[in-house]
């Protein structure tokens, strides 16, 4: 695998090559990593660190092939190459410059047509990024969100662009179909009740923890919200944040019990897949809160059966 650097000892994500949109240096690549080592208002304050999530991604991801013995021994880097953008040039305590930042960047990739896939950073990254896509695509976009919470309080102390923000900005979009909105994986006290009302109120559906577990199958639930999410919609995207995982898998990540297990998220990411996103992001990795790593290196696997689920799905 390549050594290649992003910077410093950092180096690409799966040994991937380091590429570039302003040349065509990424024309090579079916999937274009790129981070967002953002943090920007906080709803804990003494819980921090999500902005080192991308680097801690990239260098834990240099332990692992491509190789998937469980998936029928596929190797997903003898069927797609991955090309490393480095990180978006956030800045820091500017909210509204980061997410114009972030918007246009994710527009320059989205009209590459490849494959993107963005490390976080707080969650607050994602509107942004879907709101770039609305406006490359000609239709609605739909959503599948994975996560243990809706994250779509109107604003954090007056903060509209905060990590626990993002869908309430979303929900506010002509461009992304509400009805077509899934919150997968919701679980636990740290929602309030007014999140789920609004979720409700506007459309969206809501799909716990529970009801994941309870079904048994997790083929044809991720089937069921996929068909949700796509109805009326030109493209489907995956968001997922680390707390959709019960804080037994996912000591890196906000500190929330009764989640998904490892298992599930993977099946579950796998099959969206297959079935067909047009991106996907995966936030709120703590590197600082984990003291071996365990959720960073846990996002190669994630991306892996993605990337799998794709090739299975052609």
């Amino acid at each position: 695998m390549s050594q290649e650097k992003i910077y410093g000892n950092t180096p690409c994500f799966l040994g991937g090559k380091k590429v570039s949109l302003a040349d065509d240096s990424f024309q090579d690549s079916d999937v274009l990593i790129y981070g967002v080592p953002w943090e920007g208002s906080v709803t804990w304050g003494d819980y921090t660190g999500c902005e080192l999530g991308p680097k801690a991604i990239r260098l834990n991801s240099a332990r692992y092939s491509g190789y998937l013995p469980e998936l029928n021994h596929i190797d997903v880097l003898r069927h797609y190459a991955i090309g490393d953008l480095g990180d978006v040039d956030v800045v820091p305590a500017d909210t509204k410059e980061t997410m114009n930042r972030i918007e246009n960047f994710a527009s320059e990739v989205w009209k590459t047509e490849k494959f993107p896939i963005a490390f976080g950073g707080d969650h607050g990254i994602t509107y942004p990024i879907v709101k770039a896509l609305s406006e490359e695509i000609d239709g609605k976009v739909g959503i599948i969100h994975l996560d243990a919470h809706y994250d779509n309080h109107p604003d954090y102390e007056g903060e509209l662009y905060a990590r626990n923000t993002p869908f309430h900005r979303i929900y506010e979009s002509d461009s992304v179909r509400n009805e077509s909105i899934v919150h997968m994986g919701i679980h636990g006290p740290r929602n309030m009740p007014e999140t789920g009302k609004y979720a409700k109120q506007v459309g969206a559906t809501t799909i716990t923890s529970r009801d994941i577990r309870l079904a048994g199958d997790l083929v044809d639930m991720a089937r069921q919200a996929y068909e949700i999410a796509s109805e009326g919609t030109e493209a489907v995207y995956l968001s997922i944040c680390s707390d959709v995982l019960d804080f037994a898998f996912n000591p890196g990540g906000p500190v929330d019990g009764n989640g998904l297990t490892s298992f599930e998220l993977v099946e579950l990411v796998h099959e969206f897949a297959k079935l067909g996103i047009r991106g996907m992001d995966y936030v709120e990795v703590y590197p600082q809160q984990d003291v071996n790593d365990n959720s960073s290196h846990f996002v190669s696997t994630v991306v892996l059966y993605a990337l799998a689920g794709k090739i299975f799905g052609e």
